[in-house]
């Protein structure tokens, strides 16, 4: 952090989500947060990057919180930024009653009187820091500003594409769901397809390795991994035949027409899973609540991914 004098009393992400997501983004945001995002706007004590999730837009590390523009002004009298050049940039809150929105001149008005305040130099088109003012239905926020990005997107790029395969935004949203805490987690994907969920695992320093049964995919999923400039380790071998112990699976059960699984098939794979894993994440199109419960697992939660009137189940398994 470039301010160490200055400390966040908390941090405010604020979403973008389409309503076919919201189930999908509560679920995402249950793991990272342990709570649902009731707006657009998520107070949390907990920092995060927030270009992990495909649905944050924004972040503010909030230094002050305030009820009036005139008290922040105060708070500001003795601001000093010191070796970094900044800019102060006002954050829509679009959940604000149209009495309460400000045009554009207004916040042009804002920017300019707030950053006359904090001693330092300025630098419109290419600083240091960005400080974030934004109106809340309490007052005022001010704080460090953080833009996402959106790192899923640069992965759709990928040389080798695969038609059933979870889209980037999606894929990156399960990887969240399953591995809310990275820090000396070992991970595995056993059905890795092309490499959808490896490619976002590995762009958020997740040590994960892959295996997929087919040995005529597995050559596209080591180039897919190697375009973005990512290693990890990618096995030709049933998800029945792992015997290493990890801490977390994702389990995007196989559903194409030459990937056709019986009941007793899904059963066998779940049952390898609980073998091999603390905590599974199951994707799946097709009921399989009886399948996770015979193989011995908890359902913990649980959440749709949409697109049109096509749904997967994002099951959370303990």
């Amino acid at each position: 952090m470039l301010l160490t004098k200055y400390k966040p009393i908390h941090y405010l992400y604020i979403y973008s989500r389409h309503e076919d997501e919201v189930s999908l983004c509560d679920l995402e945001t249950r793991a990272l947060f342990g709570k649902d995002a009731d707006s657009i706007i998520l107070e949390s004590n907990l920092d995060i990057d927030p270009s992990r999730s495909p649905f944050i837009k924004e972040k503010i590390d909030v230094l002050f919180q305030v009820e009036t523009l005139e008290q922040l002004k105060t708070q500001l009298v003795d601001f000093v930024i010191k070796d970094h050049t900044f800019k102060v940039t006002l954050i829509k809150n679009t959940e604000l009653e149209k009495h309460d929105k400000i045009d554009f001149k207004m916040r042009r008005n804002i920017e300019k009187n707030i950053g006359l305040l904090i001693k330092g130099t300025v630098d419109l088109n290419n600083a240091d820091i960005t400080f974030g003012i934004m109106r809340v239905k309490t007052g005022w926020v001010f704080g460090l500003h953080q833009k996402s990005e959106a790192i899923w997107l640069h992965h759709q790029q990928k040389p080798h594409q695969y038609s059933t395969a979870l889209s980037t935004r999606v894929a990156r949203a399960v990887v969240n769901i399953a591995v809310p805490n990275p820090a000396n987690k070992k991970v595995i994907d056993p059905c890795c397809g092309i490499g959808t969920i490896l490619i976002e695992a590995l762009s958020m320093g997740i040590s994960i390795t892959g295996r997929d049964i087919n040995p005529l995919v597995l050559p596209g999923t080591r180039e897919n991994i190697s375009f973005f400039g990512y290693h990890t380790e990618v096995i030709l071998g049933d998800i029945r035949d792992v015997c290493e112990k990890y801490d977390i699976a994702i389990v995007d059960m196989p559903y194409n027409l030459c990937s056709v699984l019986s009941t007793q098939e899904q059963l066998d794979m779940l049952k390898s899973a609980r073998a091999f894993a603390n905590k599974v994440v199951v994707v799946t199109i097709e009921p399989i609540d009886q399948a996770i419960k015979e193989a011995g697992f908890t359902i913990m939660d649980r959440g749709v991914a949409k697109k049109s009137s096509f749904t997967r189940q994002i099951i959370v398994c303990e």
